[in-house]
């Protein structure tokens, strides 16, 4: 079968028929010493035909998928046996959305194809029990060439927890330890010189520095909870405006905030919903100090709120676009533009809104438009506005 290109969005769509595939098991099932090796490893273990379609599932695997049956999965896409959401988005399936491009399975997939072994992350999000599950995978692909025909052994490594822990020790280490030095340095130079004139300045940055640090502290607690279905929410009237602002005022000072221009808009609407406000502040503040991380010297960043049909939507805008390719994978837990170990920002916006919050959050981005992040909540009041509100 001709094999598309990997710098195209989409992988081949074509499937082999039910009679196809159960020959294809037939040819690793049928042999009892073949079967015993690779149920033998531990590993999560697939072979995929040349339509990337898993014909055998060793007992690793079965056991991951709380089944006994040895036919669970034949004739799926990796995708579509762990619930990927991309693969929903096109009626062909697994590997043929606009997102697929980047996917690292469905390229590993295509070299192994090739003739080229392979290894990947591959960065998923499925749908468990009505709540979005990340996972962070390592993909390995060999290729197999078995009676004739193209095959490739796909074996999987969960490796969530240790990205997630890498990126909790990038943020501690690098990200807190700098702030803690700052305030260190700043409490050495007062301490030397108890008569600076300076001394003003030095204990606001010592203030602003020691504030990010418990800061960050919170926003990885809040996180964890919010990973692990341990989060407590409390719904209470908020002000939308007064939302914004606070989110807007709190990055004021910040460090990405140098040099750039902070702007609250607003359209004379005064509008009241139900929301937690430390997770909504949470969501509003990455919205902000992402943008701000986007913008350089003596750009803007504009935010503001507006009503929606019956949602109370918030809008932050940088001028800067962001590369198709990054578009795509923008939400995923592990993946940023910042370097290793980072990328909890956006992923914990969607997590925070999406799971908890009641909302859903969006974001447009062209060269000629810049970028803008949507956040939008129901506009569901049971209640009556605070009273002189």
């Amino acid at each position: 079968m001709e094999m598309h290109s990997l710098t195209t969005c989409h992988a081949p769509p074509e499937r082999a028929d039910g009679e196809e595939l159960r020959v294809q098991a037939g040819l690793f099932a049928r042999n009892d010493l073949s079967r015993e090796l690779l149920d033998a490893v531990p590993t999560l273990l697939a072979i995929l035909n040349a339509q990337r379609q898993i014909v055998f599932s060793n007992r690793a695997l079965l056991n991951f998928l709380a089944t006994t049956d040895e036919s669970t999965g034949r004739g799926l896409r990796p995708g579509e046996l762990f619930g990927c959401t991309n693969a929903r988005l096109m009626p062909a399936g697994c590997g043929t959305a606009e997102a697929c491009r980047t996917c690292g399975a469905v390229n590993a997939i295509l070299n192994g194809l090739a003739g080229r072994g392979d290894s990947q992350e591959y960065r998923l999000t499925r749908q468990d029990q009505g709540h979005h599950q990340a996972l962070d995978l390592r993909i390995h692909t060999t290729p197999l060439r078995h009676q004739n025909q193209q095959f490739v052994v796909f074996t999987i490594e969960d490796i969530s927890h240790q990205k997630r822990r890498s990126a909790l020790e990038r943020i501690f280490f690098h990200d807190i330890l700098n702030l803690a030095g700052s305030v260190q340095g700043f409490c050495q130079l007062l301490a030397d010189q108890p008569g600076d004139p300076d001394a003003p300045e030095m204990l606001r940055l010592i203030d602003s520095a020691s504030s990010q640090v418990v800061e960050e502290i919170k926003a990885q607690s809040t996180l964890l909870a919010a990973e692990n279905r341990e989060l407590q929410v409390n719904f209470e009237p908020l002000n939308a405006r007064a939302m914004i602002v606070q989110a807007m005022e709190t990055y004021r000072r910040h460090p990405s905030a140098q040099g750039k221009q902070i702007l609250t808009e607003s359209n004379g609407q005064d509008l009241w919903f139900q929301s937690d406000p430390t997770l909504l502040g949470r969501v509003l503040g990455n919205m902000v100090k992402n943008a701000l991380e986007a913008c350089r010297e003596g750009e803007t960043v504009r935010a503001g709120c507006r009503l929606a049909n019956d949602y109370v939507q918030f809008w932050v805008h940088n001028p800067a676009a962001i590369p198709r390719d990054i578009q795509l994978q923008l939400f995923q837990r592990s993946f940023s533009t910042k370097g290793p170990g980072r990328g909890l920002g956006t992923y914990s916006m969607r997590l925070l809104t999406e799971e908890y919050l009641d909302g859903t959050i969006s974001f447009t981005s062209t060269p000629e438009e810049g970028t803008t992040f949507q956040a939008a909540f129901p506009l569901n009041l049971p209640f009556a506005p605070p009273r002189g509100a």
